[in-house]
């Protein structure tokens, strides 16, 4: 072979040499990884598996791949161990020893059969011809790819079964916890809506369980740009979003667990604040009446009734603690308490509107009392024209119906008596400034 051979020149002895002890240390660790690879559990599991969708068909072509890979192997370890051979015919390699040397570690010299020769030398996936011939050097790179390739397919079905299966293990066991608990407090499904969601999650998680075993690639997500084999994680969004569904059927049947704690201490509380809610209720009733009589021409708003729809709820709520039904007496408790609070404060809003004009007529009396008291320190007790003013005063603030604004109007005309007396100009209670005395009233 000239200097225009494919195979460059000639190599000389310690050319060889380096070359084979390369090859060599390139064949061990070839020979280590695919070792490894026969052995990875994820292997192994894909070969026992009943595979289905994306996974069947990768893992179809990556047996091929791995087959091929280990024909590929074969190839190369016959052409290392025929290049020794020759190397070691001789202590000092003749020339024709050198250019079969030189043939065999630079050139296409090793042959692969038709299906072999199809997939390593048509990267595009065109057919290959009966055989093919190829350099030892690019069978390296082509066991690298397909070694490459068939460790990526593998790892990621093995993340995928190592996290998944266990995870939905755990959240089918805590399911079944959770469904003995919905049991034991009434939760059923069909006849509350998180029994059926219970119902819908079971489904789910077997279905996905099933899936996961069968078909792990379709939950893996490579990761974008990563070239380490398996690069990506398991896709979680089923899991996640089940999880997630259970932990709110959990705090729902939480609460009916405390629900069936305290609901008769609730119910207890609740009889109370109705009973309140009637008492002050009765009081404004009592109290309109008064009013009626004591004070005239004014508005007094018409008391209701007691909530009798309410305590046909606590009733039934009784009937639910009753008869363990704490699915229905949960919703019904929290119902009951807001509603049972606003009708306390609706009593209470009742009671002080109705008794508003007696409120009215107490604070008149006390602001004539108040002024009588002053004129009286400041000696002008005995003052004619103060004191008939006061009696008109009092008369109408002490007589029954009362006229609230009239007697209003009297009480003003007494403060401005007796502030002129005083030498100074009455005040208005809450305002700052003097009585317009043009049109006195309350």
């Amino acid at each position: 072979m000239g200097d225009t051979d494919p195979t460059g020149p000639v190599m000389d002895r310690d050319e060889v040499d380096r070359a084979l002890a390369r090859l060599g240390a390139e064949h061990e660790a070839i020979e280590t990884s695919l070792l490894a690879l026969q052995d990875h559990a994820g292997r192994r599991l894909l070969e026992g598996a009943a595979l289905t969708g994306v996974t069947a068909e990768r893992w179809s072509a990556a047996e091929a791949s791995i087959t091929l890979l280990w024909n590929c192997f074969d190839a190369y370890t016959r052409a290392l161990r025929t290049a020794r051979e020759i190397r070691s015919r001789r202590r000092w390699s003749s020339r024709e020893d050198l250019a079969e040397l030189t043939e065999l570690l630079r050139g296409e010299a090793v042959t692969m059969a038709g299906g072999a020769a199809a997939t390593a030398g048509a990267p595009d996936g065109g057919p290959g011809r009966l055989s093919e011939r190829y350099s030892l050097a690019t069978l390296v790179d082509r066991m690298n790819q397909l070694y490459a390739a068939s460790l990526d397919m593998v790892v990621a079905a093995d993340a995928v079964w190592s996290a998944l299966p266990a995870r939905i293990d755990l959240l089918a066991a805590e399911l079944r916890r959770t469904r003995e608990l919905a049991h034991s407090v009434g939760v059923r499904p069909g006849e509350h809506p998180a029994g059926d969601d219970l119902e819908r999650i079971t489904r789910t998680l077997t279905r996905l369980r099933e899936q996961v075993v069968s078909d792990p690639l379709a939950f893996w997500t490579p990761a974008e740009g990563s070239s380490a084999p398996g690069g990506g994680r398991p896709d979680t969004t089923v899991y996640d979003r089940e999880a997630r569904a259970l932990e709110d059927v959990r705090r729902e049947i939480d609460a009916v667990l405390a629900v069936r704690q305290d609901a008769e201490q609730r119910i207890v509380r609740l009889r109370d604040v109705l009973s309140r809610a009637d008492r002050t209720l009765a009081e404004a009733r009592t109290a309109r009446g008064e009013v009626l009589a004591k004070i005239a021409a004014t508005e007094v708003p018409v008391v209701s009734g007691p909530p009798t729809a309410l305590q046909e709820q606590l009733a039934a709520a009784a009937e639910y603690r009753r008869h363990a039904q704490w699915h229905r007496l949960s919703p019904l408790l929290e119902s009951l308490e807001e509603k049972a609070e606003d009708e306390l404060l609706r009593a209470r809003e009742s009671l002080t509107a109705v008794t508003a004009p007696l409120a009215v007529r107490a604070e008149l009396r006390g602001r004539l009392d108040a002024y009588k008291a002053k004129v009286a320190r400041l000696g002008h007790a005995e003052d004619p024209e103060l004191a008939e003013k006061y009696e008109k005063a009092r008369r109408m603030l002490w007589s029954a119906p009362c006229d609230l604004r009239v007697a209003g109007q009297a009480v003003l005309r007494y403060q401005h008596a007796a502030a002129e007396l005083l030498g100074s100009a009455p005040r208005v209670p809450g305002q700052g400034g003097p009585v317009d005395r043009t049109g006195p009233g309350v």
